[in-house]
């Protein structure tokens, strides 16, 4: 039997080493972490955070909601006995919350130009309008080289048709 058809979805669900890793540089930058622990960390996250989702996810539902919110999180981690941690998860949820909303006010490409609305349109028709032209010509120029060569192969066929009649 392949390992892959061995595991279950639990077994698949893991935090990326690497960002593992960075997180405990960020509070450990002096202190060499062994691999084993490492991977205990790793192991104690996943549990920690399908242990809390459960939670919210049992919370959540006694208050017949489809979606876990913080508030559900804050709650689970208060029932899970981790209440003393808070405040301070209220603040990275504020700052996650503010990080995302600059994310969204940064990715509206048109507000980031400062160009009005009205001179990108005008411009965009400019370049359609150069490309129309510009695809115009390249047709032109291909018509003109089929000619060509229709013409040469016009020229070449009575040619050889004229050869042919000398030596009957």
């Amino acid at each position: 039997m392949a390992s892959g058809a061995a595991d279950t979805p639990e077994d698949e669900l893991s935090i990326p080493r690497a960002s593992m890793n960075k997180m405990i540089k960020e509070v450990l930058p002096k202190i060499r972490v062994a691999n084993e622990s490492r991977e205990l960390i790793l192991n104690c996250c996943k549990e920690f955070i399908l242990l809390l989702s459960s939670e919210a996810n049992t919370i959540c539902t006694e208050q017949n909601r489809r979606t876990i919110n913080s508030e559900h999180v804050l709650v689970a981690l208060e029932k899970l006995g981790f209440a003393d941690y808070r405040q301070e998860v209220e603040a990275v949820a504020r700052q996650c919350k503010d990080i995302t909303a600059k994310r969204r006010r940064q990715s509206t490409r048109l507000e980031n130009l400062g160009i009005p609305e009205s001179e990108l349109l005008r411009q965009q028709q400019e370049l359609f309008a150069r490309a129309r032209e510009e695809q115009m010509l390249a047709d032109q120029q291909q018509l003109q080289q089929l000619q060509a060569d229709s013409e040469m192969h016009a020229a070449v066929q009575l040619t050889h048709t004229d050869d042919e009649d000398d030596y009957s």
